[in-house]
């Protein structure tokens, strides 16, 4: 089966068609699945998108342009990846499984033949991936597995600077934390954290249905568009400040950052310095706030 699906045209913002071919549907998962013995695991996250018109819906959100080179972490049996090899100039697979690892270019040869030199499949913890290993890939879009989620995408944006844009599927809870606005019930730790690298977005729910084998929430995709983080601003202290401030939430952040700047009298002094209110809390702060803060600690180190 062929189906034209639109993709951004690279710097044109017009709308240019590519060709998915032979994506993978619920009786063609299982078939894979039984024929190399496979039973996805708690343990590794394994849920295998198996609705054609889900990844359809996936590489459109995702607005690839022909030249992007795409980071997709734990492609499974290949439903995503098949969907992505037509969309952009290439895809560095990450996958941990080593069977499914070793069946992943035989699957992209038989599906998409016209498309197949275009991956690079790598059975390896992505949690350990280095930059080297894939040079410098301009997107990120994954259905990530929900035990290990916000790591990966944090891992990434970290090691691999060169990431301008992305789509990850997660579970909808993390999706909701990792879209959150400072002052929101849900804000915290991951969704600070993502800003220092991107501003993110909930880019729609997925329901139960469409994955092998059905978990028990619903799933959602988070849009991202990389951005520069604050100015002057030292990540690794910052990063501190978040862990503080949002380790015991609802405390004031002169309370909370308490142990981070040695004492209650020392945390007051850091945030006026930064121009925070010592009274307020974690969640009512912009990462630009955070930022402030390691920087007024680090100015009086200094």
């Amino acid at each position: 089966m062929t189906e034209a699906v639109p993709a951004a045209a690279a710097e044109t913002g017009t709308v240019r068609w590519v060709t998915v071919t032979g994506l993978l549907g619920p009786a063609e998962i299982r078939e894979l699945a039984a024929r190399l013995g496979v039973m996805p695991t708690k343990s590794l996250g394994q849920n295998f998108v198996h609705d054609p018109n889900t990844v359809r819906r996936i590489v459109r959100a995702a607005d690839l342009s022909p030249d992007d080179v795409v980071v997709e972490v734990g492609p499974g049996l290949g439903s995503l990846t098949l969907g992505l090899l037509p969309a952009c100039a290439h895809v560095y697979a990450i996958e941990i499984d080593p069977v499914l690892a070793g069946r992943l270019a035989l699957t992209a040869e038989e599906r998409a033949p016209e498309h197949a030199d275009r991956l690079t499949i790598m059975n390896r913890d992505a949690l350990k991936l280095r930059p080297e290993d894939v040079g410098e890939p301009s997107a990120l879009v994954a259905n990530l597995p929900y035990n290990v989620a916000v790591p990966v995408v944090l891992h990434l944006l970290a090691i691999l600077p060169s990431l301008r844009h992305g789509l990850v599927m997660v579970q909808k809870e993390v999706a909701d934390r990792l879209t959150a606005a400072p002052g929101s019930r849900v804000y915290g730790v991951p969704s600070v954290k993502l800003a220092w690298y991107a501003s993110a977005r909930a880019a729609g729910r997925v329901p139960p249905s469409v994955f092998w084998p059905v978990p028990n929430v619903d799933s959602g995709l988070v849009a991202f568009a990389g951005r520069q983080p604050p100015a002057g601003a030292d990540r690794r202290e910052t990063f501190a400040v978040i862990d503080y401030a949002f380790a015991q939430r609802r405390k004031t952040l002169r309370a909370a950052l308490a142990g981070w700047a040695g004492s209650a009298g020392a945390a007051a002094e850091i945030l006026v310095r930064a121009g925070v209110d010592p009274q307020a809390r974690g969640e009512s702060l912009t990462i630009e706030q955070f930022a402030a803060i390691a920087a007024a600690r680090l100015e009086e180190a200094a």
